[in-house]
């Protein structure tokens, strides 16, 4: 049914119940094929709603709602997920019916996949270290992990040898998106805490994502060696977030370690197989395309896009066309966590891949498919996808209205940032940690570019144009690199300790929000006499009451308290027959206020200056 809509324009409009799927990203031109109406109407509409688009631009989901409640549809945003079937099974991949039609002949046990999480500095890496005996944290900025890494040891259980698959999630609340992630691939999570300093913040937030996916835990109580150390506080306190030890009747394995010394170890392995065989049903299909999660990846000078990708059903082996995240290529090489040569990857083995066109993010899903022009293919719809989606989170809605007021009132300030970092997740989380700064209305932070690697000249170029500020995180620039930002102007901020960055930046923004003044006294001074003057008008004698009275500084007239006379200034002072530059408390002077003259005995004048206000 045509009906006339907002401003005459007639389109296709919905009964209020009718739902239009579309996807991230989407344009005017997608939501008008669904509708079967005229981009260049929608448009029309979308102008008298005080949006200004165009017909190919893509849109966030406020403004289809906005657009969808005129029209009387009910926008519907496909997820991610969703998106990510419907645009496989355009390619005839269809991983729900892989996953239904494997019965259990085609399904063979593979090892738990565990995720180390905790509060920084309670020993999670250490505890890796000390089960894969090799160090990691030396290598650390600052003693925090900045990545993650996927690790698989061997255990002997009840005689048979048991692999396990750790996932070493970083510590730093602001990785919070790749922790979240760490838990969604994963089947058990070890909740690390020190015996000596207990539930803390981050311990809190790392049990939240792990029982928000659902997820078995064990916890290691680390630390049992040092002085002060209270294992059984540890317990109690755990209680509190339905933690509850087998020692009190709960369903939790509690066990007791110590990284440094290497106590405790072989019981945590063993809590771990334990608790995967009591809980899970850890099967997975090896003999079919691999699929699986890419859980970092990053630049290498010498191998190019190198992927660390975690197999959850199928086989990987080298040869096959892989789509990670938007990269896809033929597996060169796969390496596992000894940088050994691995010619095939079976479910739950983490491995790095080499041979992709580009880095994929942390938490990108992969899978082997059946030739490279599909790979190709499926690779480029997700970049397109990604790239819209990208496109409709960085349009700011704002109306014409407050459009023109924020420019009026020179309000609108932003701050645009390129950053470049040696991996995905390290990137990810350091955006994350960005968007989240908050220093009021007045200042807008925008991440225009975001990359893996060093930082190169086309960084500087966009930069350039778009008076951007580059911030490098654990990279180093090319020399030419360097020397062209240095002549184009481009500041480039390096860091390797990711709070350094918040807070430069953060500092940043507060530089450039608008000086807040306030008003500050300076001196009184109480009208004893009024001599009128031809030559100068009123001159006030006077008697300074308090602090100073200084001249060419603003004054208001006060008469019983009441103010009188506002935004004058202090034209004349003088002490006896002599100018004055100023005169302090106790002290007389003339007062001359230039062409104010209402003036009259024990009226006070007030006199202050606007200063500066700190920013908190």
């Amino acid at each position: 049914m045509q009906a006339p809509s907002v401003g005459g324009v007639s389109v296709r409009r919905g009964d209020g119940s009718t739902v239009v799927r579309i996807r991230r990203g989407a344009s005017l031109s997608d939501f008008a094929e669904r509708i079967d109406a005229d981009p260049a109407a929608l448009v029309t509409v979308l102008f008298h709603l005080g949006e200004m688009a165009t017909a190919t631009q893509s849109l966030d989901e406020d403004t289809f709602q906005l657009l969808g409640g005129e029209l009387g549809y009910v926008i519907e945003v496909v997820s991610p997920e969703d998106e990510e079937r419907e645009l496989l099974a355009g390619f005839s991949i269809d991983l729900d019916a892989e996953l239904e039609a494997e019965g259990d002949e085609q399904l063979e046990a593979r090892p738990p996949v565990v995720t180390v999480m905790g509060h920084v500095d309670h020993g999670k890496t250490k505890l890796l270290d000390a089960i894969r005996s090799s160090d990691v944290v030396a290598k650390e900025a600052g003693g925090i992990t900045q990545h993650i890494g996927a690790y698989q040891v061997v255990k002997e259980h009840e005689g048979v040898e048991r692999p396990i698959t750790f996932i070493d999630t970083p510590g730093h609340e602001a990785f919070t998106a790749m922790r979240a992630r760490g838990a969604k691939v994963t089947d058990i999570a070890i909740l690390v805490v020190a015996a000596d300093d207990g539930v803390m913040p981050q311990t809190i937030e790392a049990l939240n994502h792990a029982q928000a996916a659902d997820v078995p835990i064990v916890v290691a109580v680390n630390k049992v060696d040092k002085e002060g150390a209270n294992p059984d506080k540890v317990r109690q306190q755990l209680t509190e977030y339905n933690l509850v030890a087998e020692e009190y009747g709960g369903e939790t394995m509690f066990v007791e370690v110590s990284a440094k010394q290497g106590m405790g170890l072989d019981n945590l392995l063993e809590a771990v197989l334990l608790t995967a065989d009591a809980s899970l049903d850890l099967r997975a299909n090896p003999d079919k395309d691999a699929r699986g999660i890419a859980i970092e990846g990053n630049l290498d000078k010498g191998r190019g896009p190198v992927a660390t990708v975690l197999v959850q059903s199928g086989t990987l082996r080298v040869g096959d066309a892989i789509v990670a995240g938007v990269g896809y290529g033929r597996v060169r090489a796969m390496l596992d966590e000894n940088g050994d040569n691995v010619e095939e990857a079976t479910p739950s083995r983490p491995v790095q891949v080499l041979g992709l066109t580009s880095v994929p993010g942390a938490g990108d899903t992969f899978l082997a498919a059946p030739d490279d022009r599909t790979a190709r293919q499926i690779a480029e719809k997700r970049e397109a996808q990604e790239r819209n989606a990208a496109l409709a989170k960085a349009r700011k809605r704002i109306s014409l209205e407050d459009f023109t007021k924020a420019l009026e009132q020179g309000k609108v300030e932003t701050l645009n940032l390129i950053l470049k970092g040696d991996g995905a997740g390290s990137v990810e989380a350091l955006e994350d940690a960005l968007l989240k700064i908050d220093v009021g209305d007045e200042v807008d932070l925008r991440v225009i570019d975001r990359g893996v690697g060093a930082v190169t000249k086309n960084n500087v170029n966009l930069a350039v144009a778009s008076n951007a500020i580059i911030i490098g995180f654990n990279v180093r620039p090319e020399q030419q690199t360097k020397e062209y930002a240095d002549r184009e102007g481009v500041d480039v901020r390096y860091y390797s300790v990711i709070y350094q960055a918040i807070e430069d930046v953060e500092n940043a923004l507060k530089g450039m929000l608008k000086p807040e003044f306030e008003e500050v006294q300076l001196g009184t001074a109480e009208i004893r006499e009024v001599f009128r003057s031809s030559k100068f008008g009123n001159i006030a004698g006077c008697l300074v009451r308090s602090g100073l009275i200084r001249r060419n500084t603003k004054a208001r007239v006060l008469r019983n308290g009441v103010v009188h006379g506002d935004n004058l200034t202090i034209e004349s002072l003088r002490r006896f027959k002599d100018d004055a530059t100023e005169v302090r408390e106790g002290y007389e002077c003339g007062i001359g206020l230039g062409s104010y003259n209402d003036l009259q005995v024990d009226d006070v004048i007030e006199t202050f200056e606007m200063q500066e206000k700190p920013r908190g």
